[in-house]
């Protein structure tokens, strides 16, 4: 079986084209990576070739070293990832040192992987540690209502992670840790994804002030899923404040816990 008749290569593109049709990928705004397994790699293999050059990332993560990771293109529409994925995704073997990629499949008309790819490597390493190598997903996406937010609330951990969970019930449960946040920074380089890396030590869902919001999953499901439950949040608290009325009640804060207790998970109180 080829790459593009593959099972991950479609939970790839299907991530891409839900996250399009929500309106999160304007222009080439966005990107996607994912982390093959060995059988995965197996199953594409026969179509890698190994003659481009190493690119070195300007960050190092050791114990991703050897892996096989399926990357967004730089400068390519989410919209047209179904459409051609051979010229819009591609396939990265990462060297020995885990400092350096080079691109085996995809990309056919020319580019990179996403220019924030080094922010993925980085959190893909660091919750690679944190999940015993479950974790698989980073995702990156433009969701409106959450970029608002960072207008309007104090740029901390605690401000979004208790508004978004007091929004909506369901959120103390997808995620219970909360969510932090990065003030704004120049994307695409190593100080945000250190900046980005360290925070995820602690969060799956990171807010990038003015910008996007930064997610990983043990899965594609899981990954889209933390997004969209986190932009349905803030679209709530959005809609809200649009009201122009004050707000009369919310969930308790002293109830939060209880919500995240009762579905088995624990909430991280330190944020309230």
């Amino acid at each position: 079986m080829g790459v593009l008749e593959s099972k991950v290569l479609k939970g790839f593109v299907r991530v891409c084209d839900d996250g399009w049709n929500q309106g999160w990928h304007e222009r080439n705004g966005g990107n996607l990576t994912y982390r093959m397994t060995k059988e995965e790699v197996e199953e594409c293999k026969a179509e890698f070739t190994y003659d481009k050059p190493w690119v070195n990332m300007g960050v190092k993560a050791e114990n991703l070293a050897g892996e096989y990771f399926m990357s967004t293109g730089t400068g390519k529409y989410f919209r047209n990832m179904s459409l051609a994925p051979e010229e819009n995704i591609c396939i990265l073997e990462i060297n020995e040192a885990g400092d350096s990629y080079r691109i085996v499949w995809g990309l056919v008309n020319g580019g990179g992987p996403t220019s924030e790819f080094p922010s993925h490597f980085l959190n893909h390493s660091v919750k690679v540690a944190e999940t015993n190598g479950a974790a698989r997903v980073i995702y990156h996406a433009h969701p409106t209502n959450i970029i608002a937010m960072t207008f309007v609330l104090p740029l901390t951990d605690s401000a979004f992670s208790k508004v978004l969970w007091q929004s909506m019930t369901e959120c103390p449960v997808v995620f219970p840790k909360g969510v932090g946040v990065v003030e704004w920074m120049i994307p695409g380089g190593a100080e945000i994804a250190l900046k980005t890396s360290e925070l995820m030590k602690k969060y799956d869902a990171v807010v990038w002030a003015h910008h996007g919001l930064f997610v990983m999953g043990n899965d594609f499901d899981s990954a889209f899923g933390l997004m969209h439950t986190v932009e349905k949040s803030a679209e709530i608290y959005v809609r809200m404040l649009s009201m122009g009325m004050p707000m009369l009640q919310t969930i308790p804060e002293e109830r939060l816990a209880d919500v995240a207790e009762a579905y088995g998970g624990k909430l991280a109180e330190d944020l309230l």
